[in-house]
């Protein structure tokens, strides 16, 4: 809780440290999750991948033209339907923690209703539910309690409200550790990159 808490400081310190002549606006944020679970094919068999995402978000628009910078505080949710060793033990793999995602934008206009632009930067991510996932003795899943992932994308702003993005979230390191027992006494060792491509939606007040 402290390490959320310590993230969710500097997220809105770097939004602070923009110009008083900066226009801000908040709003809310939501969207979907097509994990891109990277993991040793030998080991396990990843599928049904999805998830979501939803939280509130601020935009502030700097005095450069076309130049903005958006953060936003968001729950995550990513799971998938993995099977370990021959296919006959599946488990559920859930994601679940609080995103904070911080971009730089730059955009263009196209008349008076309507922009698109493209973003990058850095998110950090607190785990916030189940840590641990096992089958028998020996395998297992272990999410981290906290990642770092990078995003990149494009979007569209349309009536200065309603704005639409789509980005690959790259998870940068390990998000997982892996073990799994195939036959007796014989584990495998693996590591997971959960990635993600995301579609959002927000509406700014």
């Amino acid at each position: 809780m402290k390490k959320f808490f310590s993230l969710l400081v500097v997220a809105v310190s770097l939004l602070a440290a923009t110009p008083a002549s900066a226009q801000v606006s908040f709003g809310v944020k939501g969207g979907l999750n097509v994990t891109d679970m990277k993991l040793s094919e030998d080991v396990f068999d990843a599928s049904n991948q999805a998830g979501w995402f939803i939280g509130p978000t601020i935009k502030v628009a700097l005095p450069l033209t076309g130049l903005s910078v958006d953060g936003a505080a968001l729950y995550d949710y990513r799971s998938a339907k993995v099977t370990a060793g021959t296919g006959s033990e599946e488990e559920t793999i859930k994601q679940q923690q609080i995103a904070i995602p911080v971009n730089l934008r730059y955009g263009i206009g196209l008349g008076s209703v309507a922009s698109v632009f493209a973003f990058a930067g850095p998110q950090w991510g607190i785990n916030v539910g189940d840590k641990d996932f096992n089958w028998t003795s020996g395998s297992s899943y272990s999410l981290k309690k906290s990642n770092f992932s990078v995003n990149v994308g494009l979007g569209a702003t349309l009536a200065k409200h309603l704005q639409v993005t789509a980005n690959y979230n790259i998870a940068c390191g390990k998000t997982a550790d892996v073990n799994l027992t195939k036959v007796a006494e014989q584990v495998s060792k693996s590591k997971s990159r959960n990635s993600s491509w995301q579609i959002g939606l927000a509406y700014f007040f």
